[in-house]
């Protein structure tokens, strides 16, 4: 063991388990619950798992919450389980605002107020963020969210603070539709789009959560057809774009680009019509 080192035992070796066996590890000692805790092993355990060809597909559904396997593309039904929630809320209450390397923010609708929950299903462990932070009813299409890590490394989660938008954009009002963000490159990218007055609008905002700024982004010329819808995933660390459009029939394509690509080539469009 002492020829091994910690740098070995922690990055190399346990990094690669489970995530509940390494929960499990980290009763064996304070310096192996430290270590196992570190932003730094938690970005390379979370690494490690997203190239594993087994994933986990989490749906909501009425009354349950169910966690499905997913094998080389393919879904084991055979191995479904069902997950319960930290709290005594019926899964139909509860919309998922954004995901973070197995994270997923909640948000969950009551009568009086709205609650934003960190929660990790993998090993069953949550957190309350805030218990009236939406002073509205949360809109499913109107309301959205992203999740990243600073430069240390670190989920910010800790303290709100308001961001400086695009100004005259009129982005926030009912007439827009925001996708969920999706974070790439220290960035995360959000379609929204304007389907009520035609011919319809759709638009790249991307937020840099170095310089925590939003600006807008060109869309590729091959895909500006409207109607058209875009969903913007992340596949081995790159940025993908599902578009889903209709002329004379329904067609979808996958593109792909750099992330970095995008961000230093693209315009701030809203600018430039200004």
């Amino acid at each position: 063991m002492d020829r091994i080192g910690d740098d070995m035992m922690f990055e190399e070796i346990l990094s690669r388990l489970p995530a509940k066996v390494v929960c499990q590890f980290k009763c064996v000692c304070k310096q192996w619950c430290y270590e196992l805790s570190t932003p730094k092993f938690v970005l390379i355990h979370t690494r490690r798992l997203s190239n594993l060809l087994q994933k986990k597909l989490l749906s909501l559904n009425e009354h349950t919450i169910v966690v499905d396997d997913i094998v080389s593309g393919n879904l084991e039904v055979d191995t479904r389980k069902i997950v319960t929630f930290p709290y005594d809320v019926q899964p139909s209450r509860l919309i998922i605002i954004g995901s973070f390397n197995g994270l997923i923010l909640l948000c969950i609708r009551r009568t009086d107020a709205n609650e934003l929950v960190l929660w990790n299903p993998t090993i069953r462990r949550f957190k309350l963020i805030s218990d009236d932070y939406f002073d509205h009813y949360f809109g499913r299409h109107d309301d959205t969210g992203g999740m990243y890590v600073d430069e240390h490394n670190d989920l910010k989660n800790d303290s709100w603070r308001k961001l400086s938008f695009l100004k005259g954009c009129l982005f926030g009002s009912s007439f827009y539709s925001w996708s969920l963000g999706i974070y790439s490159g220290k960035t995360i990218y959000f379609t929204v789009s304007n389907y009520w007055i035609p011919p319809g609008e759709c638009n790249i905002v991307a937020f840099d959560v170095i310089s925590e700024s939003f600006s807008i982004l060109r869309f590729p010329e091959r895909i500006q057809a409207n109607p058209c819808q875009v969903h913007f995933l992340t596949i081995s660390d790159r940025l993908h774009g599902i578009v889903v459009r209709y002329s004379h029939q329904l067609t979808a394509e996958l593109q792909c680009s750099h992330s970095s690509t995008i961000g230093s080539a693209a315009k701030d469009e809203y600018n430039s019509r200004q």
